[in-house]
């Protein structure tokens, strides 16, 4: 069974790319070369990792943050995993800012780990990214964009474009000069130049987003 190494060749994909697409390699050019993520190289837990997705969404990072330190105190762990969730009732959950439907999310992520149907580090390794994302998008609250920033900032993925990211359709609608955002369809079809390198592509694209607002700080990203 072949398997997924973790993280790609930056300097690979930047040479690529800069000869498939002139447009996106004015803004390379820019930027400057992306290195690797450091976090391409660290053992993570995927429940843990998907536990925190879930207490981060639709909140500023330090309002989710202390819900997170929270919890963890809550349940004596910086480990979020069902034996540890489970020293605690929801009641105790909500008490630590944690909302209703993100308690049940929690309590699905927790069952589903109990029945063996979450794929460990190790098992990832040897999947297909599509394989990773229709493994993990039952759980409740977890949805495609989340596994997408898994596969791209944790796993290392290399060929990831999240054709449903604001961020990455406003950097494309900069690089292209259009009028309007590209819609999820058009970006795919525009990506499919980018390939094998797609994720790195949007990297970029971030940047490019990050850079037309003139942001002060780089968007964050779940799973940075």
């Amino acid at each position: 069974m072949p398997r997924h190494p973790r993280g790609f060749d930056t300097q690979a994909a930047y040479d690529w790319l800069s000869r498939r697409d002139r447009r996106l390699a004015a803004w390379m050019r820019r930027i400057g070369p992306i290195p690797p993520n450091p976090q391409w190289k660290r053992s993570f837990d995927p429940v843990d990792a998907l536990a925190r997705s879930i207490l981060f969404q639709q909140l500023s990072g330090k309002a989710a943050a202390t819900i997170v330190g929270r919890v963890e105190a809550a349940i004596g762990s910086r480990r979020l995993h069902a034996d540890t969730l489970g020293r605690v009732d929801d009641a105790a959950l909500r008490a630590c800012g944690v909302s209703g439907n993100k308690v049940l999310a929690l309590r699905d992520l927790a069952a589903r780990e109990i029945r063996g149907e979450i794929p460990s580090l190790r098992r990832m390794a040897t999947m297909d990214h599509e394989a990773i994302v229709a493994a993990l998008v039952p759980i409740r609250g977890i949805g495609r964009w989340t596994v997408e920033m898994m596969l791209m900032f944790r796993l290392g993925r290399p060929d990831l474009l999240p054709v449903d990211d604001l961020g990455v359709r406003k950097g494309a609608q900069r690089v292209d000069r259009l009028e309007t955002l590209p819609t999820p369809r058009e970006l795919a079809e525009r990506g499919e130049r980018w390939g094998p390198y797609r994720t790195y592509a949007g990297f970029y694209l971030w940047r490019v987003a990050d850079f037309a607002a003139q942001a002060k700080a780089p968007t964050p990203r779940s799973q940075e």
